[in-house]
């Protein structure tokens, strides 16, 4: 089994849980208070440093119930072996407000919203303290070396082609 530590930088830190000893990722929490208007970004804060083995890194990723309920988009992040920081967790609030409405409800990551008694941009979300806002995924690294190629790429039988060269069809009539 590998052993990962993870140590609270502030009082109000959680530490990373899994909800199942076979899920994949440690749910990381916030530990403060984030508003996230409409085209936002902002990194909210987890109050947590890890402590990788050595050969391993890990991903902070989505959880999938944030991206289905909410507009709000955690972009992937690598948190390399040697790194001894804060866990921060980038988010993306992709609502769309492109004339400036106003709403007296705020959004919540669980999908549920509350009443304001002031206007606020429409589609703001308030990630509170405590909420599972990411997951924290480790895994091996492989031991790579970059060298340079002087002469040719080995041919391939997809060679260059990327970006939607193979279509989008199923191939099903």
């Amino acid at each position: 089994m590998i052993k990962v530590g993870f140590k609270r930088l502030s009082d109000g830190a959680i530490i990373p849980t899994k909800a199942h000893q076979s899920d994949s990722g440690f749910d990381l929490y916030a530990s403060e208070d984030v508003i996230i208007e409409p085209g936002e970004t902002e990194v909210v804060p987890t109050g947590i440093a890890v402590e990788l083995p050595k050969g391993f890194e890990a991903q902070v990723r989505p959880r999938s119930g944030v991206t289905a309920k909410t507009k709000l988009r955690v972009q992937l992040g690598t948190i390399d072996n040697g790194y001894t920081g804060e866990i921060g967790v980038i988010v993306d609030n992709i609502a769309d407000d492109p004339i400036g409405n106003t709403s007296r409800y705020l959004n919540f990551v669980d999908g549920s919203e509350i009443r304001q008694d002031e206007d606020i941009p429409d589609g703001t979300y308030h990630i509170r303290k405590g909420d599972r806002i990411a997951q924290l995924v480790v895994q091996p690294l492989p031991s790579v070396e970059a060298y340079e190629i002087s002469g040719e790429l080995d041919e391939t039988e997809r060679g260059g082609n990327g970006f939607g060269s193979t279509g989008v069809s199923r191939g099903v009539e």
